[in-house]
């Protein structure tokens, strides 16, 4: 069961509410959490006992290893929080790496990077740690962001798990925010990512360089609204339940760097990285030696969070590398003018995407020879003209794409949002949604893969 079906806004969110809206104050968590083991299991049943004994041992071990800041930590609570988080990190690994375990279970990656995170920041002392275990299940296991994210801190939510009110005007802002990011998924996401599907099923041998760009971009955007649409969505559904989920994404692709792309994008597990990571590890206060070896460690985390296959190493190598040279030179040349970081950007991104998403290595170096033909030639028959088919069909969304990747359509609609226009624009998009939906085939959520 994904946000973007029927199923979920028109049978589970609105028997849900009901239960959620008329349930007294002290009952909403408990409905919450077992509306979220509902939903799970709508998605996953074979692995919802999984996500229970996480919520189960983490409260266990968050309770033996609890002690007031003023009493330190000691040998007791560091063996607790190695323990604990050997069971969270072996259990991800067992799934994603082994390769002795079927299915990836749904939202796996997420949720155990959430819960590492309530465990260290109980080991700091940062936080108490939560005695209610139904208010724990209820943090973890929230069904807007349980299956891919955003990543939130026990901290953030701490005072709303045990004190919240929805307002009218609360839900309204939610239920906006929910219909735009549906929107971002299946009127844009949805529909330019058939042009990636058309060209893997052409075969990346037989593509012009023309095509094989736009198949980049292509991919880029769809890789783009699918998430934020997600993150949006999560947001607003945060929201209509009296939660604020933070914010995963700022107009990425209106950054003038890598470095500043990789703070826009996916804010929440950047977040997660420095703060558990690369701060840790001593961040940029040991020099720039020390710091390029921290960027690697936290890079090569992040790429093996995605997968373990060669290609995200791949990836995360590359972004390393420019992140380097940025941080040596590069950044420093590119600030002089907005135009050519603007330029940079676009240009080397997809085809990081690129890498990111070609999962078998030898069609990923097909695929950047006709990028680049000037690297080699494959010996398949090419379409020199095959790109003009496929832009007369998708120049619209590419225009759409472009537009609503910049901050501008935010701001206009913040300005006239409490205006009849912003009623009617929100409307409309709602009714684009729902003929999407009806006339699309079940298409979830990229990072569900992850």
């Amino acid at each position: 069961m994904v946000f973007s079906s029927f199923e979920f806004l028109f049978r589970f969110l609105p028997v849900f509410l009901f239960f959620y809206y008329t349930a007294p104050k002290n009952w909403k968590n408990f409905i919450l959490f077992a509306g979220s083991i509902v939903f799970y299991t709508a998605g996953e049943a074979e692995y919802v006992l999984l996500l229970f004994v996480c919520v189960l041992v983490n409260y266990l071990f968050g309770r033996f290893m609890y002690v007031n800041i003023d009493e330190g930590r000691g040998v007791k609570q560091t063996v607790l929080l190695t323990l604990a988080l050997c069971y969270d990190f072996g259990v991800l690994f067992y799934f994603k790496y082994s390769g002795l375990a079927g299915r990836l279970p749904l939202g796996i990656s997420f949720y155990t990077f959430q819960i590492a995170a309530y465990i260290i920041d109980v080991y700091r002392g940062k936080v108490p740690a939560e005695k209610s275990f139904i208010r724990l299940g209820t943090y973890l296991t929230m069904f807007p962001q349980l299956i891919a994210g955003p990543i939130i801190n026990y901290l953030t939510v701490r005072v709303s798990l045990k004190n919240r009110a929805v307002t009218l005007a609360q839900f309204e802002e939610g239920l906006r925010t929910l219909i735009l990011g549906l929107g971002a998924k299946v009127i844009i996401a949805d529909r330019i990512g058939l042009l990636w599907n058309n060209i893997q099923s052409i075969g990346f041998e037989s593509i012009s360089p023309q095509l094989a760009w736009m198949g980049a971009f292509a991919y880029s955007l769809e890789l783009y609204f699918d998430f934020a649409g997600y993150s949006m969505m999560a947001m607003g559904l945060g929201r209509m339940l009296g939660f604020e989920i933070p914010v995963n994404f700022r107009h990425p692709y209106a950054s003038r760097s890598v470095s500043e792309f990789w703070r826009r994008w996916h804010i929440t597990l950047g977040k997660w990285f420095r703060e558990y990571v690369y701060i840790p590890l001593g961040g940029n206060r040991r020099g720039k030696g020390r710091t390029f070896i921290n960027l690697a460690v936290v890079w090569s985390l992040t790429a093996l969070w995605h997968g373990a296959d060669c290609n995200f190493l791949i990836w995360g190598a590359s972004l390393l590398v420019l992140l380097g040279l940025e941080k040596l030179f590069l950044l420093r040349f590119l600030e002089k003018s907005r135009i050519l970081g603007h330029v940079y950007l676009l240009f080397v991104v997809p085809l990081t995407w690129v890498a990111f998403a070609v999962t078998d290595i030898g069609q990923l170096g097909v695929y950047f020879t006709r990028l680049f033909p000037f690297f080699g030639e494959t010996a398949a028959m090419v379409n020199r003209l095959d790109y003009v088919k496929y832009m007369n069909s998708y120049w619209p969304l590419f225009l759409l794409g472009a537009v609503f990747s910049t901050p501008y359509p935010v701001r206009i609609y913040e300005a006239v949002k409490k205006k009849w226009a912003g009623t009617i624009a929100v409307a409309l998009i709602l009714v684009l949604d729902l003929y999407y939906l009806a006339i699309s085939t079940n298409n979830p959520f990229m990072y569900f893969n992850f």
